[in-house]
């Protein structure tokens, strides 16, 4: 890091996620107690999935990597369960993710895990960002998403749509539909899952850039990691998606096990709502296994219905592919 940069904590930031995680102390408290109505927990259950198809899905793998493409239904779909997760606007969150994966693991990073695993998880957020983040983010192509005009709109208005749908709409049904009492419904279903759904995704960032294996490069921080994978539905296997940023599956083996998100991608391409939907095939990871000295990988048996693909440079993320 350099030397001369200071740390400057955001303390708006820092009251706010300590609020967030007093809130959601208490819905944790409510669950563990019982004192809630059983169908509370599950409005809760659905609206963190709904948040982690959002994230996951839509910001992540839609319009930060461009690993598929999707149809004006499913792309509002996916913008609205975005904005119920309150992860930031796609535009933001796609800006820093690739930032992230130009700059991995130095200054530039966003959340650059050599300043510690807490900075990594969520202390990025507590302070001013590195100036490198900030001037060597601007040679991050955005151009896609600003001529986006639904996800420009999402950002234009995102504080007030996000605050409506991540904790108001949350904490008035359960209170409005089956009598709720209001704050545990707040506590619940708004707080305790956004907090749940926020850490789910910071784990990537942290203990998937720390413990694992890395089957596919061995030269780079980014690990597979199966906890992780499991806790957000798909996106643990960091080694690999660092090495393909641009597959759709986020992970090499056909099997989902548990990466219900390349589940959810999978069966909308089959009702038609998504489309050219990007992977590597075997070859390709062989080479790259080899290339990287290797020798752990794991290279699983895949099926193609558009041929081989050719790797090229690209200004998204850090690459993509094109079909023969």
């Amino acid at each position: 890091m350099s030397s001369t940069y200071k740390r400057e904590i955001v303390w708006t930031n820092v009251f706010l996620l300590t609020a967030y995680h007093y809130f959601g102390l208490h819905g944790l408290y409510h669950l563990v107690t019982a004192q809630h109505y059983w169908i509370t927990f599950l409005w809760a259950f659905l609206l963190g999935e709904l948040s982690n198809i959002g994230t996951i899905c839509g910001a992540h793998r839609l319009w930060s990597h461009r690993t598929y493409k999707a149809r004006l239904p499913l792309r509002l779909f996916l913008i609205f369960c975005n904005t119920l997760s309150y992860q930031t606007s796609v535009y933001v969150w796609a800006r820093d993710h690739r930032v992230h994966h130009k700059f991995t693991d130095t200054d530039a990073d966003p959340y650059n895990i050599n300043r510690g695993f807490f900075f990594a998880h969520m202390g990025w957020i507590m302070v001013r960002k590195h100036p490198d983040v900030i001037n060597k983010g601007k040679s991050v192509d955005m151009s896609d998403l600003e001529n986006d005009r639904m996800v420009m709109w999402q950002h234009r208005y995102f504080t007030v749509s996000a605050t409506l749908l991540s904790f108001v709409v949350p904490t008035v049904v359960p209170w409005y539909y089956w009598g709720e009492d209001w704050y545990v419904a707040f506590c619940v279903a708004g707080m305790f899952r956004y907090v749940v759904t926020l850490h789910g995704t910071w784990l990537v960032n942290s203990v998937a850039h720390l413990w694992g294996t890395k089957p596919y490069d061995s030269t780079i921080k980014p690990t597979d990691n199966m906890f992780v994978s499991y806790v957000t539905h798909g996106e643990g296997w960091h080694n690999y998606h660092h090495t393909f940023p641009w597959d759709y599956k986020a992970a090499e083996l056909d099997s989902y096990n548990g990466n219900s998100n390349t589940a959810f991608i999978d069966l909308m391409a089959k009702i038609g709502l998504a489309y050219d939907l990007k992977t590597a095939s075997v070859e390709l990871v062989k080479k790259r296994v080899q290339k990287t000295k290797s020798e752990s990988a794991f290279v699983g048996k895949k099926k193609f219905d558009k041929g081989d693909l050719v790797f090229v440079p690209s200004s998204i993320a850090t690459s993509e592919v094109r079909f023969r």
